[in-house]
């Protein structure tokens, strides 16, 4: 396996409007950012993963671009992004841009030209079609609920957005749209950004026609995945990408890419022929969900470790032949794991710490999600009138609307999954906003700042900062951890997550109770071994323990190098 800089990194990302405000507008902002580099710095990660920075009218908090040279007023300036770059780059820190091409904001010059007339020259930007017998082109249902088509008046059609109606879809298939967006790319390489998160990117190549997507149940609009994920021309033009910008560069690429298969991830991500350095796959995040499509984040059931370890493994075991992974239990579109895959009560620090030596210790290359170093919860707001999340708001009015559902059914819903678990504010210290913001914040702070926070945890020394810190340290003082191979053991225990990572004659025993209850671990006969070695451990451990059987408490999580 080669060796490169983006795979012994850890990834730090920031989702700005939630992460620190300097000027007390309530909103977070660059400055903010730069005033807590050194923080950053102190927990030990590489590279920084700006959420959009851009132009925007904040539909979709910053998804919807309508400029992609310039900065959003609310986080300040260009001038004070280059001056975060120059921060971050003289403490060694890279930085990671959010590329969001699949789709522009109803804002943006293109469109508002795309619009004017059907032989405007920036017309076949976008995917125009006119209506049915009346009615869209097709049933295709947006991933923000509803139709994925808007009718717009001016000319009498409609146009594609997969996601809010402010955000129409480009058309891929233009090649003049494809320059645009490689000369941007080029513009802010030429900045000196360290490489790129490409939102949605296996979404750019639709099936020519727009077929109907199959009709799975009694709602009017159907998810059309299959038209629009993975498509026919998908890796065409990422090659495309890939020659024309990425490879004149020594930086890091990583796609969202919901709905693939590790067949896929080979494909994308290969060292020799693929086209991006790894992929974000999201099966492990319908772990608890009853549905997949585009519905999956609003239903709730208990999820299985068996089912976990399969899943992981074999994205572990699959990719192991030249492809790699993006590690992460969360980001700003998933609740907060400690929440969801652990405790949130009483083994809170216990369960954050555990799951964060099971992402470090897997192959692939680890993402930090702001607040998640500090071991921060989801928020359970008491109403609806609190969320901000358009895709929440969205659906709770779909469901109350036209299905009747009773607000008191749906909130316990949005307690789990909602994407506001992950926005509301970093807990700073234990001051009024959390030390956020001197304003109101645009989104409420979660009320158990007081005793979640980063002054807190900078203060004990068993905190999950420190041990954060000490996973981080780890991986970069330890190839085995980064290169190494990866190998289940326990397939079927209910309740224990263990592993073995090998790289030549270096081997370690990664050993995670995911669960409240005691089970004792039993080494399998086929480990052999001579003087085990404790690296790290979420309790005190007695260095002189027996490691061929172990009573392990709840939520405890040991690595041996053997």
């Amino acid at each position: 396996m080669k060796k490169a800089w983006w795979k012994e990194s850890v990834v730090y990302q920031i989702y700005p409007r939630s992460f620190n405000d300097s000027n007390g507008d309530g909103i977070g902002d660059l400055r903010g950012i730069i005033q807590k580099l050194d923080y950053l710095k102190e927990l030990g990660i590489d590279v920084i993963w700006l959420s959009p920075v851009y132009k925007s009218p904040n539909d979709d908090n910053g998804y919807d671009i309508s400029d992609y040279r310039d900065i959003m007023d609310e986080f300040g300036t260009l001038a004070d992004w280059e001056e975060l770059l120059a921060e971050m780059h003289q403490r060694g820190l890279k930085l990671v841009m959010d590329l969001v091409v699949n789709h522009t904001s109803d804002e943006h010059a293109w469109f508002q030209a795309s619009r004017q007339s059907k032989d405007n020259p920036y017309r076949d930007y976008y995917i125009w079609r006119p209506p049915q017998q009346g009615r869209e082109p097709n049933n295709w249902v947006s991933f923000f609920s509803g139709s994925a088509w808007q009718f717009d008046e001016l000319t009498g059609d409609y146009y594609l957005h997969l996601f809010s109606k402010k955000q129409p879809d480009l058309n891929w298939e233009n090649p003049q749209v494809r320059r645009a967006v490689y000369e941007m790319m080029h513009w802010w390489l030429q900045k000196g950004v360290d490489g790129f998160r490409m939102d949605v990117i296996n979404m750019i190549s639709k099936t020519p026609g727009l077929p109907d997507a199959p009709i799975v149940n009694s709602s009017r609009y159907q998810f059309g995945g299959l038209y629009f994920i993975n498509g026919p021309r998908m890796l065409e033009f990422l090659g495309e990408m890939k020659q024309e910008v990425l490879s004149q560069y020594d930086i890091m690429t990583v796609g969202e890419t919901p709905l693939v298969t590790t067949q896929n991830g080979i494909e994308i991500t290969h060292e020799e022929t693929g086209v991006l350095n790894m992929l974000f796959q999201f099966e492990h995040m319908d772990l608890d969900a009853d549905v997949g499509g585009a519905s999956s984040r609003w239903s709730v059931k208990p999820w299985s470790l068996v089912e976990l370890k399969q899943i992981m493994t074999r994205w572990q075991k699959d990719l192991e032949a030249g492809g790699w992974n993006s590690i992460y239990l969360t980001n700003h579109d998933q609740p907060r794991p400690v929440s969801r895959f652990g405790n949130d009560g009483p083994y809170r620090v216990e369960s954050a710490k555990l799951l964060a030596t099971f992402t470090h210790m897997l192959q692939g290359t680890p993402y930090v999600y702001q607040g998640e170093e500090i071991g921060m919860t989801n928020v359970a707001f008491d109403s609806i009138d609190d969320y901000r999340d358009i895709e929440a708001l969205n659906m709770y009015h779909e469901l109350v609307a036209e299905q009747g559902i009773a607000e008191s059914d749906i909130l316990p819903i949005l307690h789990a999954k909602s994407r506001d678990n992950a926005r509301t504010p970093v807990q700073w210290d234990a001051s009024p906003q959390a030390g956020f913001t001197s304003g109101d914040p645009w989104i409420k702070v979660n009320p158990n700042y007081k005793t979640i926070n980063v002054r807190q945890a900078l203060a004990d020394p068993n905190s999950v900062f420190y041990y954060y810190q000490q996973l981080i340290r780890l991986r970069h003082e330890q190839p085995v951890i980064v290169y190494g191979r990866y190998d289940l053991i326990l397939d079927d225990h209910e309740e224990i997550y263990a592993f073995t990572r090998t790289l030549d004659d270096d081997r370690l025993l990664v050993i995670l109770n995911f669960r409240e209850a005691t089970p004792v671990f039993t080494l399998p006969a086929d480990i052999q071994f001579t003087q085990p070695e404790l690296l790290i451990s979420n309790y005190e451990v007695d260095a002189a323990e027996e490691i061929h059987s172990l009573t392990l408490r709840p939520f405890e999580a040991r690595v041996y190098r053997l």
